[in-house]
């Protein structure tokens, strides 16, 4: 089968939010490459190799690409993202040039050549993801994290999913209900329950998001410790209690809850992420690139959380914050 390659040259500031773009554009599958020089800052604190060579992106650059089926409509989908992208530039989020290209490939070029950089990584003291098609032993007290991200989602070692992890790592202590927002392939969801959550609610607007974190779910044996479920956080404050809401799993409010998405969303429901909240419970936010960092900490502090903690890797920052008890 033949796909058609949208190549984007942008910032690794806009990656996140492009690699979106073209998802809800109906991309079968999007795969990024950030600069490979020897400056970049690299994080190997947990032992880290990294597999990608080094190539010639400039610092702080990077190439996303989106791959879309025979018979779609090209120039349509260009101009859609284009107007997209052009619009992150409206919320102080540098896109570059954003230059746009396309070409024709097999589905073999791209589908599964990536499997052979991606090898089990440990992320934090007790975590390590490993994809399901290596084989790995771990060490005592290592908890693995089976993955299969699929075409469309990441293998968790982006910046602000390692940093969720890491900050999971510290406020799991055991017994908790967790909610995951924006779960994606599900690596928090999963990796909350390694770390000893109770239950994890784990939610997406994406059904191929639902669809991939169910199945990780699955290769994890954790069928009956994760709820997947397509929707938002209001729905499930607003069904709570009700008929509709009575399989999430867990019990609002929670303990934790975790979003690893935009800033921008982050800063549109603040109060949903406080109701979903017990007193005293924590909010882990990441997914917050260094320019939004004082907008969502202030916004937090507004709506009546308490901040407990920063956390950073390269350009990207995790905040904790905590309701009031």
């Amino acid at each position: 089968m033949h796909w058609h390659e949208l190549t984007i040259h942008t910032t690794e500031e806009a990656i996140e939010m492009i690699s979106n773009f073209l998802h809800e554009a109906g991309a079968g599958g999007v795969t990024i490459e950030e600069s490979g020089t020897l400056n970049k800052e690299r994080d190997t604190s947990f032992g880290q190799w990294y597999e990608l060579p080094l190539n010639d992106i400039p610092e702080g650059q990077a190439i996303v690409q989106g791959y879309f089926a025979d018979g779609t409509d090209l120039r349509s989908i260009e101009a859609e993202v284009k107007a997209r992208i052009e619009e992150l530039r409206t919320y102080d989020i540098d896109p570059g040039e954003a230059a746009m290209s396309w070409r024709t490939v097999h589905e073999d070029d791209w589908a599964n050549a990536w499997k052979k950089y991606f090898k089990p990584i440990r992320v934090t003291d007790r975590l390590t993801i490993k994809p399901t098609w290596e084989s790995y032993s771990p060490t005592e007290g290592e908890r693995i994290i089976e993955l299969d991200p699929g075409m469309a989602f990441g293998t968790g070692t982006h910046p602000t999913t390692s940093l969720c992890l890491r900050t999971l790592e510290s406020v799991i202590q055991g017994g908790e209900d967790v909610i995951d927002v924006g779960t994606g392939s599900g690596i928090l969801a999963i990796g909350a329950c390694k770390l000893g959550a109770k239950h994890v609610l784990a939610i997406d607007l994406d059904p191929v998001a639902v669809s991939s974190a169910r199945e990780n779910s699955r290769l994890n044996g954790l069928e009956s410790e994760i709820t997947v479920r397509e929707g938002d956080l209001l729905h499930v404050i607003k069904t709570s209690g009700q008929e509709e809401g009575t399989g999430f799993g867990v019990t609002l409010p929670v303990q934790v809850v975790v979003a690893n998405i935009l800033a921008e969303i982050i800063l549109l429901f603040i109060e949903d992420a406080l109701a979903a909240l017990q007193p005293g419970g924590i909010y882990i936010a990441s997914g917050i690139y260094k320019n939004k960092e004082e907008a969502v900490e202030e916004a937090l502090k507004a709506g009546g959380f308490t901040i407990e903690a920063k956390h950073r890797e390269a350009d990207w920052v995790a905040i904790v914050a905590r309701k009031p008890s």
